[in-house]
């Protein structure tokens, strides 16, 4: 819609096709000039019968037609002939009158119905049929009704956008106009969460000046929250001034002055670390302080220990056949008799072994046993390996949403787990908060075992979790270092060791389940990419292009991007077809059949699993999209055995995932992955980068791109500095 001119259509509302209460996308049909018009947009609450004059563009849609896809309502005012006034009042806007009752009043007061409503409303009590108690039931929510409807209207007088206006509401209600223009800085909070450069654009027409206290306190703030998606739990204070001075435009003075307001207000906590001062987030200190502060009860006052015999041991190696290593041993033994381990090992070194032999051990001391991990696909991992059933902690703790919609959990340090031994896998993945709500779950006397990769990623989220749990060198550790023969026969396996050593891995081989092809060109590299995908893999091994082969790139941007590989790969596996449903949102088009993954979590999406029901669709899950309803504006998508149900504008967070990044592939393992290597910017060229792609890969792993490339990876061993307090924490004051 680039360069074309709005236009001002008027109408009055006739129907309502859907709406989206979350964000007020709304599907109507508005009366204009004797013409039934489809309006798409975000809007306020809206009613049949309302007069709007929009502001928008004239759009064409390839199945429903011309549409007014409206960017801005001028004006809303209630009906002003008789019919439409009725339509108002039949539509259920007013709690207690329904369309008898409508027709009911409106044929008592005809035109004059809303002066009534507003002036003289105890005249309802006139009305056959409406008690004195009814009449003042239907004047409370007409006025609850009049005050929504003028919030609406002021705040989008400031230049806020219908979907901003939603949130506001939702969070202050009635009292949201005179909240925002004390302080805009409010819609900063996590209660409706916007941007501080938009909350900085707005603030002025809110409140007609600036407050400055309240700009800096605010900008602080959103640098903090900011670092939170580097992975960042606290920052040390020294390196905040420079962000903010270059934010805010203020000097250094200035800056110390706002966080000095902040901590003494605690909307930040300061603590010195090994004598430097460092600033957190207050729910991101207190769930750090809170893992550390539970390990110390746990190492205090330890879980009943146990006495491992040998014994027991060797009859579990006789039931399965083989015999366990040293360290394995060793890990079983640990897990038994202190109660608490951390296991960690690469590829082919019997992680699942042990864990295998930890719970067999722990079920022969009748122990009740929880298997755990941070995804959907991990946690379906863990079960196929370990033949038992495992949960996302999110679902092992029992998430629920609070009357704000705030997420809870059920299983909390008041209503504790059941289970009193609890293995985690895929630990590396885990960030601070959810880790802090699994450790307050854990009753008394728990065993707990968390396993995972030392050397991959670390969480998407905020953390580090497992590094720093190792490194506090409080904890039982036990690292698996033998690589088992079986598993040396993987080239996947030994180069992933040689990766992580610093090594070069073998490229030359052309006979096992690691290949390399060359290719000096970053457009022939992801054309290379997208043929081994579309037809080379399922031609040679009969592979699914969706279901078994994963690309996995290092970053969203360029050729090799996930951008446009997924492009590329939509249009080579799953192109437009006549008759085959698809929409374009947030720019994206999506198309029935593709492959998609979930980016962001949302708590709010209902999901099926046979006659199981529940709520939410988390970071990273990968599904197919199943069908798309234009009629109900909402599509279906599976998720390994669960149909999950989106509306159109929840499906923005949808991304196609025929190529992934290697940070959103954590947890997750895959028959073949491909990988492009090739052209990287110096902050993606990483040694654990290239090992967690490598350690994805089952079966086939194939690189595309340039030696040197590869090279210059596995040399540098410069992991992104992550700050947080965890270890820290963990010493004994």
């Amino acid at each position: 819609m680039r360069g074309q001119k709005q236009v001002e259509l008027f109408g009055t509302v006739e129907s309502i096709t859907y709406r989206n209460e979350t964000n007020g996308y709304t599907v109507l049909d508005l009366s204009s000039q004797g013409e039934l018009v489809t309006v798409v947009g975000n809007f306020p609450a809206l009613a049949c019968g309302e007069e709007l004059r929009l502001l928008g563009f004239w759009t064409k849609h390839s199945s429903y037609g011309r549409q007014f896809k409206a960017e801005e309502l001028i004006q809303r005012s209630l009906p002003s002939t008789t019919a439409d006034l009725l339509k108002y009042l039949s539509s259920g806007v007013i709690k207690g009158v329904g369309p008898a009752t409508a027709t009911k009043i409106v044929e008592s007061f005809g035109e004059e119905t809303f002066n009534v409503l507003e002036n003289d409303p105890m005249r309802l009590s006139t009305v056959k049929g409406i008690s004195l108690n009814k009449a003042k039931n239907i004047i409370d929510s007409f006025n609850k009704q009049f005050a929504l409807r003028e919030v609406m209207m002021a705040l989008e007088r400031y230049g806020m956008s219908p979907t901003e206006v939603m949130k506001t509401y939702a969070a202050f209600g009635a009292d949201s106009v005179e909240m925002v223009k004390d302080n805009p800085y409010i819609l900063c909070e996590e209660l409706v969460g916007l941007d501080f450069v938009r909350v900085d654009s707005l603030a002025e027409l809110i409140a007609g000046t600036s407050d400055a206290g309240q700009r800096n306190a605010s900008g602080i703030k959103y640098i903090v929250k900011h670092n939170l998606s580097n992975g960042h739990t606290c920052l040390p204070r020294e390196k905040l001034v420079g962000p903010a001075q270059a934010l805010l435009g203020i000097n250094e003075e200035e800056t110390q002055a706002a966080l000095d307001f902040l901590i003494e207000n605690k909307a930040l906590v300061e603590r010195h670390l090994s004598g430097r001062a460092f600033v957190f987030l207050p729910d991101i200190y207190l769930a750090e302080r809170s893992i550390a502060d539970h390990f110390k009860i746990m190492l205090r006052f330890p879980p009943a220990g146990r006495e491992t015999l040998d014994a027991e041991i060797k009859r579990i190696e006789i039931k399965q056949g083989f015999d366990f290593a040293q360290k394995q041993r060793l890990a079983i033994k640990t897990a038994v008799e202190k109660g608490i381990l951390i296991l960690t090992g690469g590829p082919g070194t019997g992680k699942t072994t042990t864990i295998n032999g930890i719970v067999k051990m722990f079920e022969i001391c009748g122990y009740d046993v929880a298997l755990t991990a941070p995804t959907g696909r991990a946690a379906k991992r863990m079960s196929e390996l370990t033949g038992r059933e495992a949960k996302t902690i999110h679902r092992l703790l029992e998430v629920e949403w609070d009357k704000d919609d705030n997420q809870i959990f059920a299983r909390n340090s008041a209503n504790p787990l059941r289970e009193n031994a609890v293995i985690v896998d895929e630990l590396s993945m885990v960030d601070v908060t959810i880790f802090a709500n699994l450790m307050s779950a854990l009753p008394l006397g728990c065993r707990l075992v968390m396993v995972g990769d030392y050397d991959q990623l670390p969480p998407v989220g905020a953390g580090n979790v497992l590094q720093d749990l190792i490194a506090s060198e409080h904890l039982p550790v036990v690292q698996l270092n033998e690589i088992f023969r079986q598993a040396m026969e993987s080239l996947i396996v030994q180069n992933a060791h040689k990766i992580v050593q610093g090594k070069a891995p073998q490229l030359d081989i052309k006979d096992k389940d690691f290949f390399f092809i060359e290719r000096s060109n970053i457009y022939d590299a992801a054309a290379e990419v997208c043929n081994l995908c579309a037809k080379r893999l399922p031609a040679a091994y009969g592979y699914s292009p969706t279901s078994d082969i994963q690309i996995l790139t290092p970053s969203r941007k360029g050729e090799t991007g996930t951008a446009n590989l997924n492009s590329l790969l939509q249009n080579a596996l799953n192109p437009a077809a006549k008759g085959k449903a698809e929409i374009i949102v947030a720019g994206k088009t999506l198309r029935r059949g593709d492959k998609v993954m979930q980016v962001k979590n949302n708590y709010d999406i209902s999901w099926t699993r046979g006659r199981e029901e529940g709520l939410g669709v988390f970071n990273g899950d990968v599904g197919i999209l199943e069908s798309i309803d234009r009629k109900s504006q909402s599509l279906e998508v599976i998720f390994d055995d669960r149909l999950a149900v989106y509306s159109f504008e929840e499906a923005a967070d949808l991304e196609m995932a025929y190529a992934m990044t290697v940070h959103k592939s954590q947890g997750n393992e895959f028959e073949a992955v491909i990988m492009p290597v090739i052209g990287l910017v110096p902050q993606l060229a990483y040694r654990n980068l290239l090992y967690t792609a490598v350690t994805r890969a089952k079966q086939i792993l194939i690189l595309v791109g340039s030696s040197g490339q590869i090279m210059q990876m596995v040399a540098n061993d410069k992991k992104a500095r992550r700050y947080s307090a965890l270890s820290h924490f963990m010493n004994w004051d």
